[in-house]
């Protein structure tokens, strides 16, 4: 037991402190160059929007900073500080069948979480993003979402979980393959309901009027053999200036989905290169692949919680004194990221990879210079810094520094264009 809960502590310190470091030294890079603008942006953004990007990724840094301490805290306070304990005690004490009291201090974790979590959400949107000019939401728009956000944590977590203790008591030995299959398919599920079901709980859809553009895309689309149920754009001004684009869906049931606050900003080869982008992820198997790894972690995961469920150290070194099947799970959950920490860095560079090819797809497809122009507008509005430390890029950007990608893109669109 006593190992085992040194090496939870030392993983735990060892996050925290690397995250607060790498925070550290984010924000002194960030800042040492908030009055130059890098030379291959001098003639695209000036040093007034430059200072405004450099100042926003420092108070997001500061609040970030605070927020990684403060996790730290909540999750030894969770573990062997015994407050999952406690919750689990006041859950059975009231003589409840098993597999409803397990759903239920799962349940009652999760929303625990999401409260205490609630003051970095409202001073990351009321006072940093409003600071900055990028918040439009209200504070009813921002309750309303709250509550829908409560709902279908409720209406869909619940059976969720019910499910997954219901194998986990009754599946057997291999009862984590068959909660992984559950997992899988609940997440497939998701990725087909979330278009027409769920996102428009939240937001408004409408098809895409500009016709000329629609025809653009719609020769894009042909080109790069890609079948969608429809072109949308969805109401993102409501909540945010920031602008964005994404797919979503499965199958030949995906859909496109421009931000509006995007279409304002670019013109309409600008966003068609933004398009090949994105079609560059689905064309060179990205999504597929990011599935893929994602199911094999998920899957060794499980195989480990198989393992460690049926060793009581595991339990008592976490702060729990009564073994239980929901409590085995939430304890994987919530410790898991903590011991997962190192693999951040490889993720982060494989998500680089893929943005590169992606880009050099869509130079391939499209005008190059277009998508190059489209990404220094979005990193301008956006206000996105052009100068992270490399070394706080490398362990979380999940996109390649503004330089670095620039330069990249600039080249791809070189080669395209050069006579075969």
């Amino acid at each position: 037991m006593e190992a085992f809960r040194t090496a939870f502590l030392f993983f735990l310190a060892a996050a925290t402190i690397t995250r607060l470091w790498l925070d550290r030294r984010h924000l002194r890079h960030v800042l040492r160059n908030r009055d130059r603008v890098p030379e291959a942006f001098r003639d695209r953004v000036p040093l007034a929007d430059h200072r405004k990007a450099a100042d926003y990724t420092a108070a997001r840094t500061r609040l970030g900073a605070v927020e990684t301490v403060y996790d730290a805290v909540l999750l030894l306070g969770w573990t062997v500080g015994g407050a999952l304990d406690a919750l689990d005690r006041a859950w059975r004490g009231l003589g409840l069948d098993p597999l409803l009291t397990g759903v239920g201090v799962m349940l009652s974790v999760f929303l625990l979480i999401a409260l205490l979590e609630l003051p970095f959400s409202i001073f990351h949107t009321f006072r940093i993003e409003q600071r900055f000019g990028f918040n439009r939401s209200t504070p009813a728009l921002f309750a309303a979402d709250l509550a829908r956000q409560l709902a279908l944590t409720l209406l869909l977590g619940a059976p969720l979980a019910w499910v997954a203790l219901w194998l986990m008591q009754h599946a057997g030995a291999l009862w984590w393959l068959y909660v992984w299959a559950v997992w899988i398919g609940f997440g497939l599920l998701m990725s087909w309901a979330w278009p027409t079901l769920i996102a428009p709980l939240f937001n408004r859809f409408s098809p895409l009027h500009d016709e000329a553009l629609r025809t653009r895309i719609e020769r894009l689309l042909a080109r790069c053999g890609f079948a969608s149920d429809g072109v949308f754009v969805m109401d993102g001004s409501r909540r945010s200036a920031h602008g964005n684009a994404y797919f979503t869906g499965l199958g030949r049931h995906k859909r496109i989905v421009f931000f509006d606050t995007l279409l304002q900003e670019l013109d309409h080869a600008e966003v068609e290169a933004v398009l090949a982008h994105e079609l560059g992820h689905f064309r060179l198997h990205h999504v597929r692949k990011r599935l893929i790894h994602g199911a094999v972690l998920s899957l060794a995961g499980l195989a480990a919680l198989a393992w460690l469920m049926h060793r009581p150290w595991f339990y008592a070194a976490l702060g729990v004194s009564t073994p239980s099947d929901h409590m085995a799970l939430l304890l994987f959950l919530l410790v898991g990221p903590t011991f997962a920490f190192l693999l951040q860095p490889l993720a982060a560079r494989i998500s680089r990879r893929h943005e590169y090819e992606a880009d050099a797809f869509a130079a391939g497809q499209t005008d190059g210079e277009a998508l190059v122009r489209a990404l220094v507008k979005l990193y301008r509005e956006n206000a996105s810094t052009l100068t992270p430390d490399p070394l706080y890029s490398a362990f979380h950007d999940s996109h390649p520094p503004a330089p670095l990608r620039i330069a990249h893109l600039s080249a791809a669109a070189r080669a395209s264009a050069a006579p075969h």
